[in-house]
């Protein structure tokens, strides 16, 4: 029987932080061919930035999710929206710690801790939508 080779601790790091925040995504319904490629672009920046900060590795999932939150707020709106806030202005959801293991989205208004990055899946399904908070559908807001 043929046994592959783990990859090394910074691909399988990498990958984890991948495939949490395309969870994330694809939770939200939001992991258009264009969105998957900034996750790619973050995952490559970060590729870079652990190499020169090896001790920054556990940091990754809560690194690359920003990355793909500010390159989305920056091209297309507001991701994840708030499935927490029912009134006022649609609004984005934090990671939290900015910078350290273990990143939560946070809702930075009510100051509540709606799910690991990663799990955003059972929360917004619990909404019986997209998750978008706003009932638009697409996921981004304005």
């Amino acid at each position: 029987m043929d046994h592959a080779t783990p990859p090394p601790p910074l691909e399988q790091a990498l990958h984890a932080a991948r495939a949490l925040v395309l969870a994330d995504l694809v939770a939200g319904e939001v992991a258009e061919a264009y969105v998957v490629s900034l996750v790619e672009d973050a995952v490559t920046h970060r590729r870079w930035w652990v190499e020169e900060w090896p001790e920054g590795v556990d940091y990754l999932a809560g690194l690359v999710a920003q990355d793909v939150k500010d390159a989305l707020l920056e091209k297309y709106g507001r991701w994840p929206l708030c499935p927490v806030c029912n009134h006022g202005e649609p609004h984005a959801l934090d990671v939290e710690p900015e910078l350290g293991p273990d990143p939560m989205w946070v809702c930075s208004e009510a100051g509540v801790r709606v799910a690991p990055v990663g799990g955003l899946g059972p929360v917004l399904r619990g909404l019986g939508g997209s998750g978008s908070g706003s009932g638009s559908g697409s996921g981004f807001g304005e």
